[in-house]
């Protein structure tokens, strides 16, 4: 099992925000994601920065650890630009990019440039254009689409990645047209649970939720031929039924951890403590967490 972490982009990089990154590393993460948003929930009218002009930085100071997006969203995203930054974000950090993507909700971001937010369907007809062609164009040097919601005319992406093909896809999903998308375009697959057992049902349950999530990926990959061993399992924490259980201490983690592993999870995501916030949580126990997490599960 990995072990990686959320430092969510709320810090001015003179002010923390660099440290942030470097701890990481040094703690031995895995890898380090962000979320792309243009603001979410609770830190809407808060400090919030972009999320590639972050990993840019982060990539700049950082020379081990991976680095990506938890997730990247139609939303507000066009694959063409998308393409161009991460192509540009890969070389900086030399290949250890993933990019996380999903289809989005309803949030802040559905409605910032003006539109009317997408229906479950719409989000989903999207998000079933967005993925193939961003797999076209960070693995071609030209690429030229007409799609119903998107377009690309002879876009250029040279030199491309450094990771060949591309870089790697950690695609969100749990419907069933999302995860025909991971089995076939992604090299991890992300859940955060099944979000309505958040605010009323049980670990056991959500525990149920995501091992039958699992075994439907299993049957979208048999599908196209594929093996479901192929696909890393990522869990990222903070939306089961759990919340902030896992950080509660270096028992409480492995015990959580140990628990997804047996179900097929191989990526346990956790969130950098951030105070006065959904994600408050003790700085030692993160750091112990960290550093004796997997060892302890191991064990």
């Amino acid at each position: 099992m990995r072990l990686s972490t959320v430092i969510l982009p709320v810090r001015r990089w003179q002010e923390g925000g660099r440290e942030q990154w470097l701890r990481a590393e040094n703690l031995g993460f895995h890898t380090a994601y962000t979320y792309d948003h243009l603001s979410w929930r609770s830190f809407r009218d808060t400090t919030w920065f972009g999320a590639v002009p972050t990993l840019t930085a982060a990539a700049a100071v950082t020379s081990r650890m991976r680095l990506g997006t938890l997730v990247t969203s139609p939303n507000f995203r066009h694959p063409v630009t998308l393409a161009k930054d991460l192509i540009t974000l890969d070389d900086v950090s030399g290949g250890r990019i993933t990019l996380g993507i999903g289809a989005g909700g309803n949030g802040f971001d559905a409605t910032a440039l003006g539109q009317e937010p997408w229906t479950p369907r719409e989000r989903a007809d999207h998000f079933g254009e967005f993925v193939p062609l961003l797999d076209r164009l960070l693995s071609e040097d030209a690429v030229t689409y007409e799609g119903t919601h998107y377009s690309a005319v002879e876009a250029r992406n040279i030199p491309g990645c450094v990771q060949r093909p591309r870089l790697p896809f950690a695609v969100a999903a749990t419907g069933p047209r999302g995860l025909k998308l991971a089995a076939r375009h992604g090299q991890a697959w992300v859940t955060t649970g099944d979000p309505k057992l958040f605010e009323a049902g049980t670990p056991e349950q959500s525990r149920d939720a995501i091992s039958g999530q699992i075994t439907k990926l299993g049957a979208a990959c048999e599908a196209i031929g594929r093996d479901v061993a192929e696909l890393d399992k990522i869990l990222l924490t903070g939306f089961t039924p759990d919340r902030g259980r896992p950080l509660e201490s270096l028992d409480a983690f492995v015990d959580f951890a140990g628990r997804h592993f047996a179900l097929g999870i191989t990526e346990i995501v956790v969130h950098a403590p951030i105070a006065d916030s959904d994600f408050e949580a003790d700085e030692k126990v993160f750091e112990q967490i960290a550093t004796e997490g997997l060892a302890q599960l191991a064990g």
